[in-house]
């Protein structure tokens, strides 16, 4: 019996040292997680159970658990590196076949999925054609890597202040050319369908006590004839107290609506050729089929100097993709070189009630099994799913002086059970040898 005892002893530490000498293996493994090997004694039992004296029968390995507790973030110089902070995997697929990791060493393929340094496909919600998630649809990433198409301006929002102290221009009848025919003026650049800019230049006149008339030129052209410089006129009215009276909004040339807006309908982008003087026509763009709409209602005549406090515009031209950026509820930003930015996708990651029961199938990937119960899918910093941090990756979680003394510990153990196999061979050659 003692020889089963102290070689059962033997194979116990065996497991013991295979366990360590793997953990210590993949110390530097991103998103791995050490193992634990834990044994039980073995008691010989009858039909009728056995006694309370009984003598042990030697240790088997009932068990190697993974420890899933947090390695520690390492950053990296990949942008799309991803480490999770807290609870959770992410899940990828390989032709369908899904498994869950932290190791986040993520690129994309010449298809522009994201998927990882064994090429599966990182799991997440995609989105549509105007960049919405689809929320609740978990499916391949997949990066847009083409240029921006152009989107032409079809909305143009401006504050500014026009100085009440200014007198009544003395040179008349309005000149862009000439400064003294007009007291301030702005720029804003606007696009047409193909992404061309386009210059939209606003200048204020002013008229009498509260009223300013507003001249508009695109590209200093008349914005429906560009053979012609004769701007779009707007009278504005101010009230007593400084604030724009969208009731004294009058225009020949814009369609002033209903809420205090203006619409610039049916412009027509031009260009110039190349003759001298040059001579405009139109570019060839389509004429918007959405006006421009121009709200001023924040508008103000204030005694101080003339300023545009804020503008925007809607409108952009083509744009290359530049880079991307993931946050910490693992969204993927766009970011092309029009200043535009663009949803490309959401990474969901996945936990489950007894992640003991995952099973380990090797590249630092488990799968889903019956002990471990369904996953449990959400995005990052919802419910009990931890954070993500783009740019790094989880260390592995083996602290390696803990492991060396476990290695020590499991040698000893494994001298001392072949002693215990030396001992026993000692006295059987002893009974053999009685005469």
């Amino acid at each position: 019996m003692s020889f089963n005892i102290g070689l059962s002893g033997l194979r116990s530490a065996t497991s013991d040292l295979n366990v360590t000498g793997n953990n210590i293996a993949n110390a530097g493994t991103a998103g791995f997680k050490q193992s634990r090997a834990e044994f039980a004694d073995l008691y010989a039992s009858s039909v009728v159970g056995s006694g309370k004296n009984s003598q042990g029968s030697g240790v088997l390995l009932a068990n190697v658990s993974q420890l899933f507790n947090q390695g520690n973030i390492n950053y990296t110089q990949n942008a799309l590196d991803l480490a999770i902070n807290g609870n959770g995997f992410f899940q990828t697929s390989n032709n369908g076949d899904v498994s869950y990791t932290r190791a986040g060493y993520f690129g994309t393929d010449r298809d522009g999925f994201m998927v990882n340094n064994f090429g599966y496909k990182l799991q997440g919600y995609a989105v549509d054609g105007n960049g919405n998630l689809q929320n609740g649809i978990v499916s391949d990433i997949q990066i847009q890597t083409s240029s921006q198409a152009p989107r032409a301006t079809t909305d143009l929002d401006q504050v500014f202040n026009l100085n009440s102290t200014n007198e009544v221009p003395s040179n008349t009848p309005f000149n862009p050319n000439d400064p003294t025919t007009y007291n301030s003026s702005t720029s804003t650049n606007i696009y047409d369908s193909q992404g061309n800019a386009h210059s939209l230049t606003q200048y204020f006149v002013k008229t009498g006590a509260n009223d300013w008339t507003m001249n508009v030129l695109i590209d200093g052209r008349n914005p429906n004839v560009p053979t012609s410089t004769t701007p779009f006129s707007t009278a504005l009215n101010f009230t007593a107290s400084g604030q724009l009276n969208l009731a004294g909004l009058t225009s020949t040339d814009l369609t002033v609506n209903a809420n205090g807006t203006l619409d610039l309908t049916n412009w027509v982008p031009a260009a110039p050729d190349s003759s001298v003087p040059p001579v405009w026509s139109a570019n060839g763009t389509n004429t918007p089929a959405v006006p421009i709409n121009i709200d001023l209602r924040k508008a103000t005549q204030f005694a101080s100097a003339f300023a545009v406090n804020s503008v925007s515009q809607d409108g952009y031209t083509t744009g290359q993709l530049s880079g991307l950026e993931i946050d910490d509820t693992g969204v993927i930003f766009a970011r092309y070189t029009n200043g535009q930015s663009r949803v490309q996708g959401q990474v969901v990651l996945a936990t489950f009630a007894n992640t003991q029961g995952l099973t380990p199938v090797g590249k630092t990937a488990w799968v889903q099994s019956f002990e471990s119960g369904e996953p449990v899918v959400g995005t990052p910093r919802s419910g009990t799913l931890g954070s993500l941090q783009a740019g790094a990756l989880e260390d592995s979680n083996v602290e390696l002086s803990d492991q060396l003394v476990n290695l020590i510990v499991a040698q000893r153990n494994y001298q001392a059970n072949a002693k215990t196999i030396e001992t026993e061979n000692a006295v059987t050659q002893t009974i053999i040898n009685l005469r």
